[in-house]
């Protein structure tokens, strides 16, 4: 083993408004002071329950992925179990999150993606 990871770095047009659209969506403290990093306008971060940390980085002239273009990748994507998939999918529209694919109805899984464009998938837990 080389080294631990520290966290998962999102970029996007806004960091803080990112931030709380995962918490919203993940539960967790937004923003707690650590000594690893520094929090401002174009950092943020999001400790979740279940120890994962996410940061944000804000980045001017940001892309979004378009998921499934592979001229615009997704890069990466967050999986994220759920024990109700259709009242999953109406809180996260609601937060902000854009239905990519629902599937055919025989799948257990729904793609979405974030304010910011990152692809995440919410799947029956």
């Amino acid at each position: 083993m080389i080294g631990n990871l520290q966290c998962v770095v999102l970029d996007c047009p806004d960091a803080p408004a990112l931030a709380r659209f995962y918490r919203s969506l993940l539960g967790g403290e937004l923003n707690r002071p650590d000594p690893r990093w520094s929090l401002d306008d174009d950092w943020a971060t999001l400790h979740t329950g279940s120890g994962l940390v996410l940061a944000f980085q804000g980045v001017r002239e940001y892309r979004p992925p378009r998921w499934p273009d592979p001229a615009r990748p997704q890069q990466f994507h967050l999986d994220i179990d759920v024990a109700d998939l259709d009242r999953a999918r109406r809180q996260v529209l609601q937060l902000g999150a854009t239905l990519l694919d629902a599937g055919d109805g025989t799948r257990g899984w729904h793609i979405y993606a974030d304010p910011a464009g990152h692809p995440f998938c919410l799947l029956r837990g």
